[in-house]
Parts: C-alpha cells; sequence; structure tokens
C-alpha cells in the first residue's frame, strides 16, 4: 500500500499513552454495530488514527474486527516518525503502519477510523473542524446496497479501559453517544462525566444536554438501587430502561448486559 501522505502531517503529537486491551470496550462496541458493513465490503480498510507510543490497539483492533470480517484490514497512523518505526516489526498480512495525521495517509476511503484519546489536548473549537474533515475521508454510503458508509468512532478513556466515552459519526456528521464502563468499577453514572470526549466534556454545566442526561442518568440509578442486590449489572440495565422514557437510546439489552448505553447525538449536543 503506497502512502498519500502530505508533506507535513495534519495535527499534533499525543502523548502517546497506551496499553494493551486499553480499547477492547470501543472494539467490542464496533464489531457488533459496524461488523456487517466491513463483512460485505470487497475493500474493508479501517485505521487506528494517533496509535500511541506502541502499537498495541492497531494489532487487537485487526484481531477483533477478523473475528465479522475475515478480510479486514488494519492501517496504523501516527504523526510521530519514531512510533512508526517501532510499530514496523508487528506489521503482518492485513496490518501496516504509516506516517500521517488527520489527512490520513492512504488512497482508500476507508470504512473505519477510530480514534481514541486523540482530541484529548486540543481545544473544544478545534474539535468540528477534525471530525468534518476526518468525515470527509469516510466510504460514502451507498443506497443501492443499504451501505451507511464508513464509520468515525472518536472518544475518551481511562488508562487501563475502565470508562470510556464515544461518539460515532458517519460521512453525513454525528450519530450517536456511547457510554462504555466496568460495572463493578462505578459508583454512579456521572463518573463518566470526566471520560467525556472534547466536544462535551467543558459542556457538563448546568443548562446544558449532557449535565442533564448524566444527572438523569444518576436519578435513574438511584432508584434502580434495589436492584443492586442483585448485580450491578442489573441495576444498570434497569437504570437505562428506566432513561428511555426520556431519552432518546437506540440500543437494546444487548448492549446494556455490557455495561453499555448509546444515545443520539442530536439529544446531547451542545447548546448554542
Amino acid at each position: 500500500m503506497t502512502p498519500r501522505a502530505a508533506t507535513r502531517p495534519l495535527g499534533t503529537v499525543t502523548r502517546g499513552t497506551t496499553n494493551p486491551n486499553r480499547l477492547r470496550r470501543m472494539d467490542r462496541w464496533i464489531v457488533a454495530t459496524h461488523g456487517a458493513e466491513l463483512r460485505r465490503a470487497t475493500d474493508s480498510v479501517s485505521v487506528d488514527l494517533g496509535y500511541g507510543a506502541a502499537p498495541w490497539t492497531a494489532v487487537e483492533l485487526l484481531q477483533r474486527l477478523r473475528t465479522v470480517a475475515p478480510r479486514a484490514r488494519v492501517v496504523g497512523v501516527e504523526i510521530e516518525p519514531a512510533r512508526v518505526a517501532a510499530a514496523l516489526p508487528y506489521e503482518r498480512p492485513g496490518l501496516v503502519f504509516r506516517h500521517g495525521g488527520f489527512e490520513i495517509p492512504i488512497p482508500q476511503r476507508p470504512l473505519l477510523v477510530r480514534a481514541a484519546n486523540v482530541l484529548r489536548q486540543y481545544e473544544e473549537g478545534e474539535v468540528a473542524a477534525v471530525w468534518q474533515r476526518l468525515c470527509a475521508r469516510l466510504a460514502p454510503a451507498d443506497p443501492a446496497t443499504g451501505s451507511r458508509g464508513g464509520l468515525l468512532v472518536e472518544g475518551t478513556c481511562d488508562e487501563i479501559g475502565r470508562r470510556h466515552v464515544w461518539v460515532a459519526l458517519g460521512p453525513e456528521g454525528p450519530r450517536t453517544v456511547t457510554f462504555a464502563t466496568r460495572l463493578g468499577s462505578l459508583e454512579r453514572p456521572s463518573d463518566l462525566a470526566e471520560r467525556l470526549p472534547k466536544a462535551l466534556i467543558h459542556r457538563n454545566v448546568p443548562g446544558e444536554p449532557v449535565h442533564a442526561f448524566l444527572r438523569d442518568f444518576d436519578r435513574a440509578w438511584a432508584a434502580a438501587a434495589p436492584y443492586a442486590s442483585y448485580g450491578a449489572r442489573q441495576r444498570w440495565m434497569r437504570a437505562v430502561r428506566d432513561l428511555t422514557a426520556d431519552w432518546p437510546v437506540t440500543d437494546g439489552p444487548v448492549r446494556w448486559r455490557q455495561g453499555e448505553v448509546t444515545v443520539r447525538w442530536e439529544a446531547l449536543a451542545p447548546g448554542a
């Protein structure tokens, strides 16, 4: 695969923090919700954008995607040349590493771009332009086949992947926000606020939709306290079920059991 990178990649170098299995929650969600798109594609290329100081997340992404799309290929993209050089020994059939940034230096339009913990250091006002650039690189929708096109998954998690919040975007823009957690580590749903992606983290204040959502989630969690005797999973599922009365939750009990809940972007989008 011949890269088509700009002379100077777009973006800035991140801290590069990474750990094996850190992005497992995001990967499982991608496999469950986007696996069919990847499986039916004749050229299924996914990008792990900003994989960090070690290539673990790109290696794991390929392994997980191939459980549903055996022909899947992954390109790890990093803006720091030394990190690309360190990753090259991990290349294998279906996995390569390239120097680049938000321009995504590959000739194909990918079916998936995963950007985890990449925008954390950026200013909130920069996010929309980055999203627009990345969405423009995605594979387009194809009404003839029913394809919704490529998917950009952008979000933030803690160092070992216990708590994670991400936004899913298609070629047309933002679609959903997903909250995912290891339930045994959770005291209340609003604990996830510290992992909100850059587009939302500074909006967790009274008067903003994401603040109202987390407030209502905490209230539903408190009301579901009697279910705690059956375990944190049952309490979470009951709390999410109660949320559906007032919030456009897009998934169901199968995903809730995983410690997830997905809400339409429009319901949480920042106010003016």
